[in-house]
């Protein structure tokens, strides 16, 4: 039996199985395929054709139980389709205030984080993460495990088969670190200093032949280390460390 709040307005042709939970407040347009597993929280929209909660397309699923677990005051519009997780007891997870628009498709074990806009037609795969605030232009795909930091812009039609930093713009296949995302950290509150500090490191740690290690080091030399400069050292070091097989990521 699928559980829905008193005030959940379900459009016509919409399919809620059993085992889903619709907090208050949320509307399903028509043709709306929400599946079992699936719990979403309140006011959330879903528009035309989309399908929540699918299996995964992964050839390691084998029917186990697994879940779909959606915040608040998310947008998707027409067409989106999300999986869920595969490995039994695992999650998909959407955060909270994120607006997708048509035909976005989250693989399975995505992890979105709040206020995470994804334009027309992006496409992300199986166990990537999408950091707080970050923005995917139309057509752009990711691969398998990456992830997105957070205030980060990546153009659109861009292939993304290695992690974005935050606050960063990346474009074109070749994940090419343009500058820092001046826009996003503007609405994000940074500071003109902040940004200028973030410009700075930009330079440093994604123009110059500088390697990673030296790179940062002149960073720390150089620059103010602000909390966005931190969380960009950060950032980088974890990919470094995933990279030669002694962090986190596979």
């Amino acid at each position: 039996m699928a559980e829905l709040a008193d005030d959940v307005i379900v459009g016509p042709f919409c399919d809620v199985q059993a085992g889903v939970i619709l907090g208050a407040g949320t509307k399903l347009d028509s043709h709306v395929t929400i599946k079992g597993g699936t719990t979403i929280g309140e006011r959330n929209y879903f528009g035309q054709g989309s399908i929540i909660g699918g299996d995964p397309q992964d050839r390691k699923y084998k029917g186990e139980p697994t879940y779909l677990t959606i915040g608040d005051d998310n947008f998707f519009r027409e067409y989106v389709t999300i999986h869920r997780a595969t490995g039994e007891g695992q999650s998909t997870r959407v955060g909270n205030h994120c607006y997708f628009m048509a035909f976005v498709h989250l693989g399975h074990n995505v992890v979105v984080e709040d206020g995470v806009t994804m334009a027309n037609s992006v496409g992300v795969s199986g166990h990537c993460t999408i950091e707080e605030l970050a923005t995917l232009g139309g057509m752009v795909g990711l691969h398998q495990w990456v992830r997105v930091g957070k205030v980060s812009m990546v153009g659109g039609m861009s292939g993304i088969t290695r992690d974005v930093p935050p606050f960063m713009i990346v474009e074109g296949r070749d994940c090419e670190v343009r500058d820092i995302n001046a826009v996003g950290l503007r609405r994000y509150g940074i500071s003109s200093e902040g940004r200028m500090a973030l410009h700075k490191a930009c330079k440093l740690l994604y123009k110059s032949q500088l390697g990673l290690t030296n790179a940062i080091e002149t960073v720390k030399r150089e620059v103010a280390v602000t909390p966005e400069v931190q969380t960009l050292i950060d950032f980088e070091l974890r990919r470094f460390k995933g990279k030669n097989g002694r962090g986190d990521q596979p």
